[in-house]
C-alpha cells in the first residue's frame, strides 16, 4: 500500500473508504488501518466514513491525523454534534449523500462543513456506472454555496473518469474520487491523474 500511494504523490489527497459490513455490505479499513496509512501517505487523507453510528466512531479518525473526515447523514439523527466533534478533534468535517437522499433537509449543514460529497454511485463498492442524474443535486449544493459566499469542497465520488469527470465539474463539482481511472488505466497514476486534472479544468474554462 505504502507503494501505491507514493504512486499517487501528485494527487491532492488519499481518498480512504471505512465501510462496517452494516451501513453498506462491505468491510474495509478500522482506525488502526487509516492510522497506518496517515503514516505512511505523502498525500492528506481524505476519509469517508460508511459506517453507522459515526457520532460514536467518527472521532477515532480524526484523530488519525486526517485532513478531513467525512460522514453519511443518513446513518445519524445528530450530524451537527458529529461535525463539531470532528472538528474538536482537530479534522475538517465533511457531510455525504447516498444517491436516494435528497439535499435540501440538509442544506442548512453546509455552512457548517468543508465538504459535501454527493454519491454518484451507491456507496459499498469500486467500479459502478457514474449516475449522471445526481447531477441536479451537485448544482443545488453549488448554488446554495454560491449565494451565500461560502466555498466548500464539493465532491463526488463513483465512476469517474475523463468523460464523467467533465460533466461533474460543469455542474459544480470541484473535488473528484477515482479509483478505477487512476488505477486501472493503461498508464501511470500520476499521468491518469493529470489527465483527469485537465479534464475538469477543460470543462469549467471551455
Amino acid at each position: 500500500m505504502e507503494k501505491d500511494l507514493q504512486r499517487i504523490s501528485g494527487a491532492d489527497a488519499v481518498h480512504v473508504d471505512v465501510m462496517d459490513n452494516h451501513f453498506v455490505p462491505n468491510l474495509i479499513f478500522g482506525p488502526q488501518m487509516v492510522q497506518r496509512i496517515q503514516d505512511v501517505s505523502p498525500v492528506p487523507l481524505d476519509v469517508h466514513l460508511m459506517i453507522e453510528k459515526p457520532e460514536r466512531w467518527a472521532v477515532d479518525y480524526a484523530k488519525t491525523g486526517a485532513d478531513c473526515v467525512t460522514f453519511h447523514v443518513e446513518a445519524t439523527s445528530e450530524p451537527l454534534s458529529v461535525i463539531r466533534a470532528i472538528h474538536e478533534a482537530g479534522a475538517k468535517a465533511g457531510i455525504s449523500l447516498k444517491p436516494g437522499t435528497a439535499i435540501e433537509p440538509y442544506l442548512d449543514l453546509i455552512g457548517e462543513v468543508e465538504q459535501i460529497l454527493v454519491m454518484t454511485v451507491e456507496p459499498g463498492f469500486g467500479g459502478q456506472s457514474f449516475m449522471a442524474d445526481m447531477m441536479p443535486k451537485v448544482t443545488a449544493v453549488a448554488e446554495y454555496a454560491k449565494e451565500r459566499g461560502l466555498s466548500p469542497w464539493i465532491q463526488v465520488d463513483g465512476g469517474i473518469s475523463v468523460d464523467t469527470i467533465a460533466m461533474a465539474a460543469r455542474a459544480g463539482a470541484n473535488t473528484f474520487v477515482a479509483g478505477s481511472s487512476v488505477y486501472a488505466t493503461d498508464v501511470e497514476p500520476g499521468e491518469a491523474i493529470s489527465r483527469l486534472r485537465r479534464a475538469a479544468d477543460a470543462a469549467v474554462t471551455g
